[in-house]
């Protein structure tokens, strides 16, 4: 570089060096991360867990130390066994397939020892949505008791619930496929019952031992060895959960996993679910510290819970989907298959299982409380109070419909004091109408952002302040409606004592719409009326229009919006409790006659 007379170079020998190192650095990096040689990576799997195979008839193959599960996951596989001779471990197994049965009060479940999974898990108690002419999933009849297993998904997938996930596939097929010996020989068995199958190939071994009692929750204790050794094994509960006959929204809609670590539970819908494929891609690990985790729907659940008297963040879980084909206008459809699975440190594996209803009082008796999983949305500070109110008036009034309309009326006398406050305020706008309305005739020549606009609600404001006038003070009771009619929607739709439960004549089902559409329309007719009979604040031509076709809106959202028609009862019901306490407050105090002079504090004419 050539020197500049009288100009001191600025790039000492010191920083020379520096800049040339750091340039150094930057090729180098840029070099290794563009040009560089990089690491072989094998695709991830799809699939995963695979199809179950049937039990192999030989020795189990060990994986070579090259096969993709080796490289992608981080926990032990077949290539991890140990090197010494393998241990004699004798082989069990069945000759053919049979279906064991244990059903208590509450549910029926089918075992079937190829894999000693579940094929089917009936909840007595309760139907699905299945309607006539419609049959059964079995063939029989509506009402049809609700089977929470998907056994279609399940075939199209591979993966039934209680299957086994390890993390080596081959051995996992091996396990899922193998024809269990069963303790018992009878087909039926009655809880309380003790189920124990067993199965082997020489090299893996697995035990499945099952507790049945007279609750929702199973005890299930789980044991993998392989060549002797004990491996890590986790419990599944793969294609699918829930009632499979929901028509509005689609069944996977309204399906999520979650896990609960430090009291809070975490939600995962398909949408944000992976499929096994990344899993596999990050390595095949488990999410440890978990304190219980499942599959639920808006009205069932399933929890793995840890063993009584067990420390909190014992277990670890796992969450994924599968995909299967649904029919959807005559076309195969893929559509996702949420998948959850637990594991522990501890071998064997013992868990508790829970299968059944989201009841609020039986979920928050179990240890720990699941009542968390029902969900009453972002106003649950609302919608919690009401249900329990609800649920309070109906160990009196045995009819959940009833017992809605009692909750209005109670709901509608606490708010009448309000009603009536509101009402006066509206009185007291009615009676200076005319001076508001002649400010707005003197400015409306002005733009809205026009500082003039300004002077118009000054004036307009001074006016309320002389007359003692809350501007939003009419429209608190209808305020106060909304939160009240949210938190209700969520109280009736996400409970399951309100799910199928009847009022009278065609409402057979408080949680679902009303399907003749005859609720939504007295509804809107009563609101109309209402409107009518409560004097307007506005005097706004556009704003009395916006009011009187609001009741129409509100019956035309009941009608293409499945809103629970138990809410349509309340919204019924306060209307026509509005009309008898608006016909009480007009007589009470009647409207001023029109055109009447407004007066001022001082009892001048305005």
């Amino acid at each position: 570089m050539s020197d500049v007379p009288g100009q001191k170079d600025k790039f000492t020998p010191e920083l020379r060096i520096l800049v040339a190192s750091l340039l150094s650095m930057v090729v180098i990096l840029a070099w290794a991360k563009y040009f560089g040689p990089k690491p072989s990576l094998q695709p991830p799997q799809t699939n995963r867990p695979g199809q179950t195979a049937p039990a192999t008839s030989g020795p189990a193959t060990p994986a070579s130390p090259t096969t993709t599960d080796s490289q992608n996951r981080a926990a032990p596989s077949v290539s991890a066994a140990p090197a010494e001779a393998p241990i004699d471990v004798p082989r069990r197994s069945d000759s053919q397939e049979r279906t064991i049965v244990i059903e208590n009060a509450l549910y029926r479940v089918e075992f079937s020892n190829q894999g000693a999974v579940v094929k089917s898990w009936k909840l007595k108690k309760y139907t699905d949505d299945t309607k006539a002419p419609q049959k059964c999933r079995d063939g029989s009849n509506p009402p049809c008791v609700l089977d929470l297993v998907h056994q279609q998904a399940s075939q199209q997938t591979g993966g039934w619930p209680f299957a086994l996930i390890l993390d080596d596939e081959q051995l996992e097929n091996a396990a899922n496929g193998g024809l269990y010996q069963v303790s018992t020989s009878a087909n039926t068995l009655n809880a309380p019952a003790e189920v124990e199958c067993t199965w082997s190939d020489g090299h893996l071994e697995v035990t499945k031992h099952f507790h049945f009692d007279h609750s929702y929750v199973v005890r299930v204790e789980t044991s993998v060895k392989l060549n002797g050794s004990p491996i890590k094994a986790g419990l599944g509960w793969l294609g699918g959960f829930g009632d499979l006959t929901v028509a509005n929204p689609a069944p996977i809609e309204t399906v999520t996993t979650y896990y609960s670590e430090g009291g809070k539970i975490t939600n995962y819908p398909h949408k944000k679910l992976e499929g096994i494929e990344k899993w596999s891609a990050v390595a095949w690990h488990w999410q440890a510290g978990v304190d219980y985790a499942g599959i639920e729907d808006r009205y069932f659940a399933m929890a793995f819970l840890p063993l009584n008297g067990a420390a909190p963040g014992t277990l670890e879980t796992r969450y994924w989907k599968a995909w299967h084909n649904v029919k959807v206008e005559d076309k195969d459809t893929p559509e996702p298959v949420p998948d959850v699975a637990v594991a522990s440190s501890t071998n064997p594996l013992a868990v508790r299982v829970y299968v059944g209803p989201k009841d609020y009082d039986d979920l928050k008796k179990m240890n720990p409380p699941l009542h968390g999983l029902i969900n009453f949305g972002w106003l649950e500070f609302v919608a919690e109070p009401l249900f329990h109110g609800l649920k309070w008036l109906h160990g009196y009034i045995p009819n959940w419909g009833w017992a809605i309309v009692a909750l209005t009326l109670i709901l509608n006398m606490l708010l009448f004091p309000l009603r009536i406050s509101g009402y006066k305020t509206t009185l007291k706008m009615q009676r200076v109408a005319p001076e508001i309305k002649a400010i707005q005739e003197r400015y409306k020549k002005y733009k809205i952002n026009d500082p003039k606009k300004a002077e118009m609600n000054k004036e307009v404001m001074a006016i309320y302040s002389r007359e003692g006038i809350n501007p939003v003070g009419g429209c608190i009771p209808q305020l106060l409606q909304f939160p009240i009619w949210f938190g209700l929607y969520r109280a009736l739709q996400g409970t399951i004592e309100l799910r199928h439960a009847p009022w009278f004549g065609w409402i057979t089902d408080l949680s679902a719409k009303d399907p003749y559409y005859i609720l939504p329309l007295l509804m809107g007719l009563s609101m109309y009326l209402v409107s009518k009979m409560t004097p307007m604040t506005a005097t706004d031509p556009q704003q009395q229009a916006m009011m009187k076709i609001m009741p129409i809106g509100m019956a035309a959202m009941f009608m293409v919006i499945p809103y629970p028609s138990g809410l349509a009862v309340y919204i019924l019901t306060s209307s026509v409790v509005g009309i008898g306490q608006q016909w009480y407050l007009n007589r009470k105090h009647p409207l001023p006659a029109p055109g009447k002079p407004a007066r001022g504090k001082n009892g001048k004419k305005s």
